[in-house]
C-alpha cells in the first residue's frame, strides 16, 4: 500500500512502549540514518504522509507525538521537555543510531530541545517552519481561535480554514484526516499545548548546539512563523543551510514534499 494511501495510514502504525506510555509510530525500512520525522501541533504521524514518498529508499520513524494522534496519555503533561524525552526515548527503544531529526513548527522546537537534552543520540537537525520563540500574544487570532474551541470539536470547525491553511495543491481528503484526528483532542488539550508553544523560549537549547548545522526550511507566505522566526534560527547556529520556499506557506511539507525531500536528502544523505 502507498504511503500516501490516506485510509492505510492508521493500519501502518505500530507501538512501543515508553515508560508505560504506548506511542504510535510508522515505522518504514530503508537506509540508515534513519529520519525521524515530528509532527506539529494538534497534527499526528499523518502529517508527513505526503512527504515520505519522496523520502523513498530512506528508514523512516514517524511517531504521534504524546496526546496527539493514537499515543495516548495518562496524564495532561505536555511541556518541550516530555516531548523529547518523549522522542530520545523512541530513538533509544529503536536502537536508532544518531538518526536526522525532521521537525515541523512545534516538532521543530521539540526536535531542538531533543538534541540540546540528549546530543550524543541526534545525528543531524532539520527544521520545518521552526521557531526559537513563538511570540504568540493572548490577542494573536491563532491564541483566540484555540482558546474559542470547546467539546466535541467539529472537523468542520471553520478555525480549521485558519489552522491548517495551505494551497490548493493539498489534497482534500488528506486535510480532511488531519482535521478528524485534531478534532479528537479535547479542547483543554489544545490550550495546554499552545501555553507550551508561547511560554517556550530555545535560545538557550540552541547555545547547546554549536556542532550541529541545521537545515533550515521555511515559507515565504508563512503567516505564524515568517522571515524574522527563520532569520533568527540561522543566526542562533554556527553554521546553517537555509531554505526558503517562496510561495508556501506554514505547512511546507504539505505544500512542497518533493522540494523540501530534495533538500533533506541534499543535507544528508545515505
Amino acid at each position: 500500500m502507498s504511503l500516501a494511501d490516506q485510509d492505510a495510514w492508521t493500519a501502518r502504525k505500530r507501538f512501543i512502549d515508553i515508560g508505560g506510555m504506548q506511542v504510535a509510530h510508522v515505522n518504514v525500512e530503508g537506509t540508515e540514518p534513519a529520519l525521524v520525522l515530528v509532527h506539529g501541533f494538534t497534527d499526528s504521524s499523518r502529517s508527513f504522509s505526503l512527504l515520505a514518498p519522496h523520502l523513498a529508499g530512506r528508514r523512516l520513524v514517524i511517531p504521534d507525538l504524546r496526546g496527539h494522534g493514537d499515543t495516548v496519555v495518562a496524564s495532561e503533561r505536555f511541556g518541550l521537555a516530555d516531548f523529547a524525552d518523549d522522542i530520545a526515548a523512541l530513538v533509544r527503544g529503536l536502537d536508532l543510531e544518531r538518526p536526522v531529526l525532521i521537525g515541523h513548527s512545534l516538532g521543530a522546537m521539540v526536535a531542538i530541545e531533543t538534541a540540546a537534552r540528549h546530543p550524543q543520540l541526534v545525528g543531524g537537525l532539520c527544521l520545518l517552519a521552526g521557531t526559537l520563540k513563538a511570540d504568540i500574544a493572548d490577542d494573536h487570532p491563532i491564541a483566540v481561535g484555540v482558546r474559542s474551541l470547546s467539546d466535541p470539536i467539529s472537523p468542520q470547525d471553520p478555525f480549521y480554514d485558519t489552522w491548517h491553511d495551505c494551497s490548493d495543491s493539498v489534497p482534500s481528503p488528506f486535510l480532511a484526516r488531519m482535521a478528524e484526528e485534531a478534532s479528537n483532542m479535547p479542547a483543554s488539550r489544545w490550550r495546554a499545548i499552545l501555553q507550551t508553544v508561547q511560554r517556550a523560549d530555545l535560545a538557550g537549547s540552541a547555545e547547546k548546539l554549536g556542532e550541529f548545522s541545521p537545515l533550515i526550511i521555511g515559507g515565504g507566505r508563512d503567516p505564524l512563523f515568517g522571515d524574522e522566526h527563520q532569520q533568527a534560527l540561522a543566526r542562533a547556529f554556527p553554521h546553517t543551510s537555509v531554505v526558503r520556499l517562496e510561495d508556501v506557506g506554514h505547512n511546507v511539507h504539505w505544500e512542497e514534499p518533493a522540494l523540501v525531500a530534495a533538500a533533506i536528502t541534499a543535507q544528508f544523505p545515505a
